[in-house]
C-alpha cells in the first residue's frame, strides 16, 4: 500500500502543487510591532484605571506620607493607653490588696476591742467586788482576804493570795507575804517555804499575788499558810487545808 502511494507521487497522477507569494518580512515585523504597541497601551490603560479605582494617584506623594505620619501617631496613641490601662491595672490591684489588708487589720482590732472590752468588764466586777470588802470608815488595817491553792498533777501547787486594806484612803503599804507548805514525806512531817523567802509587796487598797510551788517526789501536801510581814510583826494569817 505504501509503494502505490510512492509511485502514485512519482508519476503524472500525482497531485498538483499551487505555488502562492509570501508577505515580504518587514511588512510582518510591522504587523508584529502594531499588535504589541496596541497591547502595551492596553495594558497601560488598566493599570491606570485600577489605579483611579484604588484611590491611588502618581501625583500625590504628600498625602501618602501624611497617612504614614497618621498611622504612626496612632500606634504611639495606642502604645500609650496600653501603657496607661497597665498601670490603672497594676494601681486597682495595690488598691484590692490594700482594702484586704485593711479589712484584715481592722477585724484584728474589732476582736482585740471585743477581748478588751472583756477584759475590762472582767477588771470592773473584780474593783466592784473588793470595793464591797472595804469597810466605809478606818479600822482593821492590812488582812488576807482570800487565799487559794490548786495541787496539779501531784507535781506543784497553783497558789494566789488576796491582801487588802480595810480602810478607803489609806496610805500605801509595804510589806512581805510568807507562805508555808505542810505535808507528809514517806511517813513524816514535811514543812516548806517559798524558794525565794518572803516575797516583798506594795499596795494601795488591794493587791493580788500568785505562783507555782514545785512539790518534791513523794510529797503529799496536807495545808498552805499565808501571812502578812511588816518588818518583823505578822499583821494577818490565813491557812487553808488541802
Amino acid at each position: 500500500m505504501r509503494l502505490r502511494l510512492l509511485i502514485r507521487r512519482l508519476t503524472v497522477s500525482a497531485p498538483r502543487m499551487a505555488v502562492r507569494s509570501a508577505m515580504p518580512w518587514p511588512l510582518r515585523w510591522l504587523g508584529l510591532a502594531v499588535v504589541f504597541g496596541f497591547c502595551a497601551a492596553l495594558g497601560l490603560w488598566a493599570f491606570e484605571f485600577g489605579k483611579d479605582i484604588a484611590g491611588l494617584e502618581s501625583g500625590s506623594p504628600e498625602e501618602l506620607q501624611q497617612a504614614r505620619a497618621e498611622l504612626a501617631a496612632l500606634q504611639a496613641e495606642l502604645v500609650t493607653i496600653k501603657t496607661a490601662r497597665d498601670q490603672a491595672q497594676s494601681i486597682a490591684n495595690t488598691v484590692d490588696t490594700l482594702l484586704t489588708t485593711e479589712k484584715v487589720a481592722q477585724e484584728t482590732l474589732l476582736a482585740q476591742n471585743k477581748q478588751l472590752q472583756a477584759e475590762n468588764r472582767s477588771l470592773r466586777d473584780d474593783l466592784g467586788f473588793f470595793e464591797t470588802l472595804i469597810p466605809a470608815s478606818g479600822g482593821g488595817g492590812i488582812a488576807i482576804r482570800g487565799l487559794q491553792a490548786e495541787v496539779c498533777n501531784g507535781r506543784e501547787i497553783k497558789w494566789q493570795v488576796l491582801v487588802m486594806q480595810a480602810s478607803k484612803n489609806a496610805p500605801e503599804f509595804s510589806g512581805q507575804l510568807a507562805l508555808s507548805f505542810s505535808g507528809v514525806l514517806n511517813g513524816k512531817s514535811w514543812l516548806a517555804t517559798l524558794p525565794g523567802g518572803v516575797q516583798a509587796f506594795k499596795l494601795k487598797q488591794y493587791g493580788r499575788m500568785e505562783g507555782v510551788f514545785e512539790l518534791p517526789a513523794q510529797v503529799v501536801v496536807k495545808g498552805l499558810s499565808a501571812r502578812v510581814l511588816e518588818g518583823s510583826v505578822v499583821k494577818s494569817v490565813q491557812s487553808i487545808k488541802l
